[in-house]
Parts: C-alpha cells; structure tokens; sequence
C-alpha cells in the first residue's frame, strides 16, 4: 500500500500527469490544425477509422470515456464540417448511429502521416514510448479502481 504524503508540486504523480496532459493538448492542436480537428474529434475518427462501421453515440462514448452530453455537441460540429453523418434509427429514433463521411475515409492516411510525422521529435523509441503507454494505462486502472473504492465506501457511509 502507497503511503503517500502530499509534498512539494513537483513530486506529485498528479501534478505530472496534469503538465503531461497540458502539453499533449498542445502538441495535437498544433498537428492537427492543418485539418481544423480537435484532440476529440481526432480520437472519435480513430474509433471510427478503427471499428470501419457505423456506431452508436452510446458505444462511441464508452470506447472515448466520453458521456453524451460531451459527445452531442462534439459530433454535431463534426457533422457539420463533413467528417460525420449521424443517423437516427428505431421506432422512436431515440438510437443514433454515426458514419464516417467519404471525406473522412480518404483524409484517414493523410491525417495519421501528418500525426506519425509531428511525433518524429520525440526522443523516445518505439519500445519507450510502448513501454510507456502501458505505464499510464496501468496507473488509469488504478486511480479508476481506488475511485471505485472511495465511491463504495462513501454509499456504505450513507447508508448507514
């Protein structure tokens, strides 16, 4: 078990996670203005680039950790600027499907290139930067199981 005494900014996980974030938001604002796409809209094409069918708001949001509130909004614009259709489905249409555009397909292997090619300044290789993708899924796993925890204790607490 972690004993963990808050201390100094810089000795914080939390703190370097934060800065670390900062910096990729940077990093792929600038990659991917060319194309004028947000971080989100990046990583939604990649699902939909990656599942190559038409999916449900709902099952895009559980891929992206993003809630529909979030992800309306965030699909609508995309829609809007051709890199999506959305379609409503079912006797209540209340089932929305979202569809890559023609123009998405043809501009996936540019936008990824142009992406591989931001990432070549990097000093880190292949098995580093793996290596480290791992090392930050690990610690997800961990904060979201300790939050879990912490919410468990806390509906024990009210219940009692």
């Amino acid at each position: 078990m972690l004993e963990h005494k808050p201390n100094k900014l810089e000795n914080e996980l939390c703190f370097a996670v934060y800065t670390a974030q900062k910096f990729y938001n940077r990093f792929y604002t600038e990659s991917l203005k060319e194309f004028k796409l947000t971080y989100p809209q990046y990583i939604t094409l990649l699902v939909l680039w990656e599942e190559q069918r038409p999916m449900m708001i709902k099952e895009l949001g559980e891929r992206l950790g993003l809630d529909t509130g979030t992800l309306t909004p965030l699909l609508k614009r995309m829609e809007k600027n051709g890199w999506v259709t959305r379609e409503r489905t079912g006797e209540d249409g209340r089932k929305v499907f979202v569809s890559l555009t023609d123009y998405s397909v043809k501009m996936e292997a540019e936008i990824k290139s142009h992406v591989q090619d931001c990432f070549e300044n990097i000093d880190m290789t292949q098995a580093e930067y793996k290596k480290n993708v791992e090392l930050v899924k690990e610690i997800g796993d961990k904060i979201y199981d300790n939050n879990r925890e912490l919410e468990e204790r806390q509906r024990r607490r009210l219940r009692s």
